[in-house]
């Protein structure tokens, strides 16, 4: 029975990287191939259905990821984002620091991943809050929340371009939604919550030794234009495309915006642009601007064979027809498919840990809910997002980054981090339903 094959995969997947400490990747083509074989596929036909699984991922995926973490990594390395953070540090004064901490943390976290904004951004959060004398969780907690929810609700992040290629979403109005969403999940679950707690409890002692970040000088860094710029042109690039689909349809200048709002196409003109606006205009030679880019691959090639695993696990689901069953039962349901596509994702993400793991096993359950419903698949995607980052704990990286950056105690860590990122993703799927209620 579909249903009980389910059920037999994902206690095994937590089986795996609970108890035994397997390796998500490994994890998951086990449990993909335990399934498949279950539905009554022979083991040659559940490799092939994983095998295409795999390369259909990496066939739609390995550009974005690739790019977006080039373009993360020669921001780090030119100090494009330490003089984001700074000049609006300055523009907005010691009073509002933490609202200029939060636009900060929102703009350098499109075009990087989340560990790597926490490395880059928190030590800036250490000078900042020394600088204005707050409490230095007054500002980090913000800052962390702007940096987990822009990974979970907006492309071209791996998380939500998988997802999203799951859905078979456009990347564009999955943008644009996510941005819309985000927003006010920041707000609530970043400076609106750090207002519940005493100041004294927002101070901690800043790490020794635990970091040594590089301090760039005025002269070092670009000006802060050309970085916001070259952050943001991904997004630029994607969202003037989602604008003339909106408002010039059938114009002679349709095919340009669709080439270049293509969300491969936008990564990589931008990582092209940045290479002279963060590297050859900088002083930087050729084969130091072509070191960053090697780094940056090498850092996110564990992240980019977990989304294939998910990948392989969708495909087995659908070549399996478990997914025709699953439509089938659901065709009679009066559950909203957003919010069980958000339940999935966020037992997942509760038991395994992993929010890619979370979302993508999630995506591939709901997926035929689309096909079915007629609900939107944007709005799946981000219902999947933010079902993957509701509460952390000791399972999840994300915890211990967190945790050993701000030297807390784990009950200290479950009262912030953990509380945080469940606000943020049960406003997100609230956003999500009201957007739904809008656009139905």
């Amino acid at each position: 029975m579909p249903i009980v094959s389910i059920c037999i995969g994902v206690a095994l997947l937590l089986l795996l990287m609970i108890v035994f400490k397997l390796n998500a990747f490994i994890s998951l083509i086990l449990v993909s191939l335990v399934v498949g074989i279950l539905e009554g596929m022979s083991p040659i036909e559940a490799m092939s259905s994983v095998q295409g699984g795999l390369g259909g991922t990496l066939g739609s995926l390995t550009m974005i990821i690739i790019f977006g973490a080039i373009l993360g990594k020669l921001m780090t390395d030119s100090g494009g984002a330490q003089r984001i953070a700074m000049t609006l540090i300055h523009a907005f004064g010691k009073k509002r620091v933490q609202l200029a901490a939060v636009l900060t943390a929102s703009v350098v976290g499109i075009a990087l991943f989340f560990e790597t904004g926490v490395v880059v951004l928190i030590p800036l959060v250490f000078t900042i809050a020394t600088a204005a004398g707050v409490p230095v969780l007054y500002i980090g907690m913000p800052v962390i929340a702007a940096l987990i929810t822009m990974h979970g609700f907006v492309p071209p992040h791996p998380g939500p371009t998988a997802i999203a290629s799951v859905f078979n979403a456009d990347i564009g109005k999955t943008l644009v939604y996510g941005i819309i969403i985000a927003i006010p999940a920041i707000i609530i679950g970043g400076p609106v919550f750090t207002k519940f707690f005493k100041k004294e409890s927002l101070e901690i002692e800043i790490p020794k030794g635990l970091f040594n970040p590089k301090e760039f000088t005025d002269e070092e860094m670009p000006g802060f234009t050309t970085s916001l710029v070259t952050a943001l042109m991904p997004v630029i690039l994607i969202a003037s495309h989602v604008i003339v689909v909106i408002a010039a349809p059938n114009s002679a200048v349709m095919p340009f915006f669709d080439f270049i709002g293509n969300a491969n196409v936008a990564l990589l003109l931008s990582v092209i642009f940045a290479f002279f606006t963060f590297g050859l205009n900088r002083g930087r030679k050729m084969k130091e601007v072509m070191q960053s880019v090697t780094d940056a691959v090498s850092g996110i090639a564990m992240i980019l064979l977990i989304i294939a695993a998910g990948g392989a696990f969708k495909q087995v689901l659908i070549d399996s027809h478990i997914d025709q069953y699953i439509a089938d039962i659901m065709a009679s349901s009066t559950l909203s498919p957003l919010l069980l596509t958000w339940l999935i994702a966020a037992i997942l993400r509760v038991a395994v840990g992993s929010a890619t793991v979370a979302g993508m096993t999630a995506a591939g359950i709901a997926a035929p809910l689309v096909g079915i419903t007629g609900i939107s698949p944007e709005l799946m995607v981000l219902a999947a997002g933010a079902g993957s980052i509701t509460f952390s704990h000791v399972n999840d990286a994300g915890f211990w980054i967190y945790k050993e950056y701000f030297n807390l105690t784990i009950g200290q860590t479950i009262k912030t981090w953990s509380v945080m990122v469940t606000i943020l993703s049960i406003v997100g799927l609230a956003g999500v339903l009201l957007i739904n209620m809008i656009i139905s």
